[in-house]
């Protein structure tokens, strides 16, 4: 059974070569603009990446998935919420396999079974067209193509419950985390700013409260659970980068803002 690519060539290419290329473009501008290199050397145990088209938040995804690939996990767990249906709690990829355009991931099934046998995830195969997951598994495919993959999205669901699930993950050392969310979505510019920055203050400063109080983040289940999660396992946050598609389309009447973010 393979989990099929439900969202290649619309959020981000169909064809591998331009992955690649994408890829190399966004590290080309990196490794020109960026004056502290030790910022790339960092080692996380989980990540905070965007879910749009890469045109859009490619360049801030790939600054995640880039310092993930320091750690080389032998498993990678992607949470992401459902944006196509309504789903009551969590949805795991019960598949054997997962399609990118440059070759499958395998999925660690033995382990989601684990985590279902602890925590309470269903399988949905509806919730498994999902982007916010689907777009991380290029870059998982191109900076750790040894590690095996899960993918859990959820939907109504409590954060503390999602957090302790990412504890127990984390608890393993040859687990990572890969929250996906994107912040606020079609205000203008100056408005997502103010909104984006309680999302941004809120992980650098470990602060749920933060998190509640203008964070319009739409996985801010899952940024709240890892953020409990990091201050009960005692891991130091990072954000590694923060813009707006206006820095794409230059249309700063409605844009939605996208964070990356390490924790170590």
């Amino acid at each position: 059974m393979v989990r099929e690519a439900a969202v290649a060539g619309m959020f981000y290419p169909s064809e591998c070569g331009q992955i690649e290329t994408m890829i190399a473009q966004f590290n080309s501008i990196l490794n020109k603009a960026l004056k502290d290199s030790d910022a790339l050397q960092i080692m996380p145990r989980a990540i905070i990446s965007p879910h749009a088209g890469y045109v859009y938040s490619g360049f801030t995804a790939n600054i995640a998935h880039r310092v993930l690939g320091n750690a080389k996990p032998e498993r990678i767990v992607v949470i992401g919420p459902s944006h196509r249906i309504y789903l009551q709690g969590m949805s795991g990829s019960f598949y054997d396999r997962f399609q990118t355009p440059c070759g499958d991931l395998e999925i660690d099934k033995v382990y989601l079974e684990h985590l279902a046998s602890r925590f309470d995830i269903a399988f949905v195969p509806q919730a498994h067209q999902e982007h916010s997951t689907e777009t991380q598994m290029p870059f998982i495919k191109h900076y750790n193509p040894q590690a095996e993959v899960v993918e859990i999205v959820y939907g109504d669901q409590d954060p503390v419950y999602l957090a302790k699930m990412c504890e127990a993950i984390l608890a393993d050392p040859s687990n990572a985390i890969v929250i996906s969310t994107d912040l606020s979505h079609y205000y203008p510019l100056k408005t997502a700013e103010q909104l984006d920055m309680h999302c941004l203050k809120g992980v650098h400063d470990l602060d749920i409260q933060e998190l509640h109080n203008g964070c319009e983040a739409c996985g801010k289940i899952g940024v709240e659970a890892i953020v409990i999660a990091a201050k009960e396992l005692g891991l130091k946050p990072r954000i590694l980068d923060y813009r707006t598609s206006a820095d794409a389309s230059g249309d700063e009447s409605q844009v939605v803002g996208y964070m990356s973010a390490a924790f170590i």
